[in-house]
Parts: C-alpha cells; sequence; structure tokens
C-alpha cells in the first residue's frame, strides 16, 4: 500500500526547516541545491513543492505572516486597554528577539537580490505586508492604515537596532512608550478592539 502524504503538511515542513537555512547562509547565497541538501530531500522533490527560489521564499514569507499573526494574537490574550497590548507586544518581542532579528536579517538580505520595482509590485509581498498592516489596525483598535503602518514601522525600526546591536533597546521600556504615546493620541480608543484576522 503507497504511504499517504499530507502535501500541505509537508510543504509547510519543509518552509520551517528553510528558515534555519537561509538565516545560516543568507538568501543570496544558498541555491536549490544546498537547500534540497539541508533538508535532506531531493531537487527533484523540492522542486515539486517550490518552482523556485523566490517562490520558495515568497511562500515562507507567508507562512511566517500567518505564524506571527497567531502568535502575537496569543500573546494579546487578556490585555484589556491599549497599554496592556503595547506592554503585552514588548513582551513578545522580548520573548522571540532571536526569531525577529534572524528573519529581519533574511528579509534584508532577500531585497539585496531583487529589484525594487518588481518587488513593489510583487503581490505576495503587498498581501503579506496587507495582513500585518490589518493585523496592527486590530491591535491598536483602530481603522487608519496610516497609524497602523506607523505602529509596523516603530516595531521594525526596534528589530533593525537591535540588528545593528544597539544594546541600549529595551523593547518592554519602548512598548509602554508607544502604548502611552497612543493612548494620549487616541483617547476614545483606550479600549482593545477584538476581531479575526
Amino acid at each position: 500500500m503507497p504511504k499517504i502524504v499530507n502535501h500541505e503538511q509537508y510543504r509547510k515542513e519543509l518552509l520551517n526547516k528553510c528558515f534555519d537555512l537561509f538565516a545560516q547562509k543568507g538568501y543570496g547565497s544558498i541555491t536549490m541545491r544546498q537547500i534540497a541538501d539541508g533538508l535532506g530531500v531531493s531537487t527533484g522533490t523540492l522542486y515539486h513543492y517550490f518552482p523556485s527560489k523566490q517562490a520558495l521564499f515568497e511562500q515562507l514569507a507567508q507562512e511566517i505572516c500567518e505564524q506571527d499573526l497567531s502568535a502575537a494574537l496569543a500573546e494579546l490574550e487578556g490585555a484589556q486597554t491599549l497599554q496592556e497590548g503595547m506592554e503585552a507586544l514588548g513582551r513578545y518581542l522580548v520573548k522571540n528577539e532571536d526569531y525577529f532579528i534572524k528573519w529581519t536579517y533574511i528579509w534584508i538580505d532577500f531585497c539585496q537580490h531583487q529589484d525594487s520595482k518588481e518587488m513593489l509590485s510583487n503581490s505576495v509581498f503587498k498581501r503579506t505586508n496587507q495582513r500585518y498592516q490589518q493585523a496592527a489596525c486590530t491591535f491598536v483598535g483602530i481603522q487608519d492604515p496610516i497609524l497602523a503602518c506607523f505602529v509596523l514601522s516603530f516595531v521594525n525600526g526596534l528589530i533593525l537596532e537591535k540588528l545593528w546591536g544597539d544594546e541600549t533597546i529595551d523593547f518592554m521600556e519602548q512598548c509602554a512608550l508607544l502604548g502611552k504615546m497612543l493612548t494620549a493620541h487616541l483617547p476614545q480608543h483606550r479600549a482593545i478592539v477584538k476581531c479575526e484576522i
């Protein structure tokens, strides 16, 4: 009897293992053959699931987006105010600092090897960015995409500062300060609005 393979689950398992390979070698340096070797699969198997290294990376970005949003919402569970939510965000960043630094490094390396115009028009990255912005709106309890973009930029900036070795950055302290600033800016939005992402 042939072995039944859940192809979607197997594809996700391969993607999760690719994260560490990209973190170790960098997007620009690693080849599909090296990825296949690192995963312990044939190049044919790898190409069956991912037609190119860029397609693999795009699927990885989508998978990471969904995992990030799910984990962030779980961390936010129980926060009743915007301030509590921002403090929960700080704890989440502290708990996952190494992961976020690695993902930022991988993302920067990927961007270095892409045409900027193609990056801006890439539908996969547009969708993932929209998902992150939607989550930020939900997280802050507002419908203002500009403010959501600001919150995302703030978090990304903190992570970049850590990546560059700034040891003075304290995620908890910075997120608490952002919470105070947002609460002052949005006095009518003190309670967190819960909704599905």
